[in-house]
């Protein structure tokens, strides 16, 4: 299986600054987390987890 990881800083300012120019209010934040691709890593969090 992929190793999922957290989006790099440079992703995460591309992002923010695409969403600065969009002049709109925030997006949710499980948005937030989908646009970034960290509902990913929690699932894979979920799925490593002992139980």
């Amino acid at each position: 299986m992929q190793q999922t990881t957290k989006p790099s800083n440079q992703q995460v300012r591309s992002w923010m600054q695409q969403r600065q120019e969009q002049n709109g209010p925030p997006p949710s934040l499980e948005e937030i987390r989908r646009q970034l691709g960290w509902h990913m890593v929690e699932a894979e969090r979920e799925a490593n987890r002992p139980r």
